[in-house]
């Protein structure tokens, strides 16, 4: 099942004036929950990359990993797993990247990647891009390329999506909470 964009919006949970007043947040956990929604997330998903050429999967902490696990099963790619700092046992290497309210590090493993890899980022959104962007700066650390950055959602007034193909990155998105 692919799954119309009305559907999908209408399953995600808006918590208003959380996390602080005046913010709309939008809550995928209500994705998670809901078996009927959350097969067509991963449908749509697997139809739009199962002939698309690239080598990796690489998934976001926390709830990319949802993502970025169904899609290594189901495609039979290597996940590759971008972390806070301090969460990964190997060698890794890291990237600070601001955030709202100061500056964050966010680790892959030294090993996770190599020259000439193709790699598809996945997160559950993108806000800001800050997060997508640190990762995408780790990819090519490793000598490999980002191919697409993909998310259940993009929230473009914030712009993280026009940030991450100003940098090159392609955006995908299966709705989006644009004005709203």
């Amino acid at each position: 099942m692919i799954i119309d964009d009305f559907y999908l919006k209408s399953q995600i949970r808006t918590v208003p004036d959380w996390p602080k007043p005046g913010i709309l947040f939008r809550d995928v956990s209500t994705i998670f929950e809901n078996p009927k929604a959350w097969r067509g997330v991963m449908d749509s998903f697997i139809h739009r990359y199962m002939e698309l050429d690239f080598s990796h999967i690489g998934a976001m902490d926390a709830r990319g990993f949802l993502i970025g696990s169904n899609l290594s099963y189901v495609l039979n790619k290597p996940l590759v797993l971008f972390r806070k700092k301090g969460k990964l046992p190997a060698k890794t290497i890291s990237v600070e990247y601001d955030l709202e309210y100061g500056t964050a590090s966010l680790e892959v493993h030294a090993d996770s990647l190599h020259k000439g890899d193709r790699v598809l980022l996945v997160d559950d959104l993108i806000a800001t891009g800050g997060t997508l962007l640190a990762a995408v700066q780790l990819i090519e650390k490793l000598g490999a390329k980002t191919i697409e950055a993909a998310a259940i959602m993009d929230l473009p007034d914030l712009g993280g999506s026009r940030r991450l193909q100003n940098a090159g990155v392609p955006t995908f998105s299966l709705c989006a909470f644009e004005g709203e």
